[in-house]
């Protein structure tokens, strides 16, 4: 493998993951704005506590009503409970209005790795937890919604 003049290796997944959750008790306790609020009940998608840190290639949602959920992406160091002063908003995605369709995020950050040369938009998108953050999810709004209609949720990639 090569490495830089520095002597610096590139960033190695030691092991993948692909993690899933059903959105039907996240709540993010506000039905408008993207800050998480005291009373929620948000789930960390992503735990990084314990390894490097971890790149996700995907994050999607995937529909199971016909109603369109947002789901609110937020990084934080807690572990036990998204607290409004430690979460830090990262993003959102919606679900489709059609059952079963699976929408994925076009919104993950541009990354460095080299990629062949593919015209003028050769970059690849991932998004970097680093060690001791997780990524929590939530669904925006003031109530959790029955179980056979909320979104499940996933994210897939690699710890370091």
């Amino acid at each position: 493998m090569a490495t830089t003049a520095t002597n610096k290796q590139p960033l190695l997944i030691d092991r993948v993951f692909h993690s899933a959750i059903k959105a039907n008790t996240l709540v993010s306790g506000h039905a408008t704005n993207l800050d998480i609020t005291g009373t929620n009940e948000s789930a960390i998608l992503v735990n990084c506590n314990a390894n490097d840190g971890a790149i996700i290639e995907d994050l999607y949602v995937i529909a199971r009503s016909t109603t369109a959920y947002t789901l609110l992406f937020y990084l934080s160091t807690a572990i036990d409970f998204l607290r409004p002063t430690e979460a830090v908003y990262i993003g959102k995605l919606a679900s489709s209005t059609t059952k079963g369709v699976r929408t994925s995020s076009t919104d993950l950050p541009n990354i460095l790795a080299p990629v062949a040369q593919v015209g003028s938009d050769a970059q690849l998108n991932a998004l970097y937890i680093p060690k001791g953050s997780n990524l929590w999810v939530s669904l925006q709004g003031t109530s959790p919604v029955n179980s056979d209609d909320s979104p499940v949720i996933g994210a897939q990639g690699g710890f370091y």
